[in-house]
């Protein structure tokens, strides 16, 4: 089993923490939006270790949409890289844990289609679409 490396990012570490410690009791939601995120598991695609990454719960029928918006910044989150590389995780949604298998969304109509619920569950996704020249990516990861 490979060793959990917490986030150097003092508010993810100590989120995720939370939301562990309280087996999804605490730490459920994004800071002062109260809106509410979920714990991705995955693995580090150059150190094998386990990584966790607060995202916000966007579902999709029996999966969850995962926005690599990273704020709209010019450069994809660490994550992406490593769901390509192992598209295997581990979602945490409350207290409820699910093996998932987590799929890069390339199809145009589909991209559309699930930004819209994306943005339609986080609003402020639409603005980072508009503060980046990058193509967000999305994935979708649905049960194993």
């Amino acid at each position: 089993m490979s060793e959990y490396i917490p986030s150097p990012i003092g508010w993810v570490r100590d989120q995720v923490e939370l939301y562990e410690r309280t087996n999804g009791a605490e730490g459920t939601t994004l800071r002062e939006t109260g809106l509410p995120v979920i714990i991705v598991t995955h693995r580090g695609n150059k150190t094998g270790h386990i990584r966790k990454t607060p995202l916000m719960r966007v579902t999709d029928g029996d999966g969850y949409v995962l926005v690599a918006s990273q704020g709209g910044a010019p450069t994809h989150p660490v994550w992406v890289y490593n769901l390509r590389a192992d598209p295997n995780v581990k979602i945490r949604d409350m207290a409820y844990v699910h093996a998932m298998r987590a799929e890069e969304v390339e199809e145009e109509d589909e991209r559309d289609r699930l930004w819209a619920l994306c943005v339609a569950s986080f609003p402020p996704y639409a603005d980072y679409k508009a503060r980046t020249s990058r193509r967000i990516p999305l994935f979708v990861a649905r049960p194993m």
